[in-house]
């Protein structure tokens, strides 16, 4: 389905930042059959990831100054106003790494960190909205946070994104739906102690077909398994895999109404 604009919260972007753009460019063509447009920059090139010709993401090489970074997908929410969504992010306790600047005429970002250190952007679009498809396969369909104060992250992206939340009971532990006006737009879950050291993060969930055949697929090109393909009762069949230069994604197969 196409997309004509993004409302205040809803995730309209993400972006790759690789230690390995080649590599990571062709692993992701072939994963999901995403084309590809190129365009130059001081560090190499930052490229448009596409479906027939629509932006559906983008991914750029590392510049030096990010070097202890690993690999890693961005997430940038939509927003109506940059700046004061950064005021606000600063007075609810979190920080901004950088901006509130112009990408061209393209629109105005801001690269922030929650109050838990987690790194999320925002975007207020101009000539370019960000992803213009949605609901459909190899498109990004979910956005999901995991942290260890989930009470300080409903509060905080309540504040700062106007988001609502509603309690949804999966399984055999307590998982928050975000909501951007009527919307359910990604999910909140508790980090626990099996979680290790592992930092607060904002995970990306693209749609595919079939999860396992993606699976076998994404390891054929060196992709590894963090959770093998499980299912999620009356929502789909997901997986989180490392892509080959360790950034973590999720792929879902939604189940379909019978």
């Amino acid at each position: 389905m196409k997309v004509q604009q993004y409302q205040q919260g809803q995730p309209c972007w993400i972006e790759l930042a690789t230690h390995d753009w080649a590599a990571g460019k062709a692993f992701y063509q072939a994963l999901f059959g995403w084309g590809a447009d190129d365009m130059p920059m001081p560090e190499g090139h930052y490229t448009m990831l596409q479906i027939d010709g629509d932006d559906i993401a983008a991914m750029y090489p590392m510049p030096a100054e990010m070097e202890a970074l690993p690999t890693h997908w961005t997430i940038y929410f939509a927003v109506d106003d940059v700046d004061a969504t950064s005021k606000a992010v600063t007075q609810a306790g979190g920080e901004i790494i950088a901006g509130p600047h112009s990408v061209g005429d393209a629109g105005r970002m801001a690269l922030c960190k929650d109050p838990e250190g987690c790194r999320f952007a925002l975007w207020q679009g101009q000539d370019h909205i960000g992803i213009k498809r949605s609901q459909e396969s190899n498109t990004l369909c979910w956005v999901e946070l995991a942290c260890r104060d989930t009470a300080a992250a409903k509060q905080f992206y309540s504040r700062v994104l106007g988001y609502q939340t509603q309690l949804n009971d999966v399984a055999d532990f307590e998982y928050t739906e975000w909501y951007a006006g009527e919307q359910a737009i990604g999910g909140l879950m508790a980090m626990t102690a099996e979680w290790g050291d592992t930092p607060a993060h904002w995970m990306s969930y693209f749609a595919v077909d079939d999860c396992d055949l993606s699976v076998t697929k994404a390891q054929t090109l060196g992709a590894t398994v963090c959770v093998p393909a499980t299912d999620i009762p009356n929502v789909g069949r997901f997986s989180v895999l490392n892509d080959p230069q360790g950034g973590v994604f999720s792929i879902i197969a939604l189940f379909t109404a019978e």
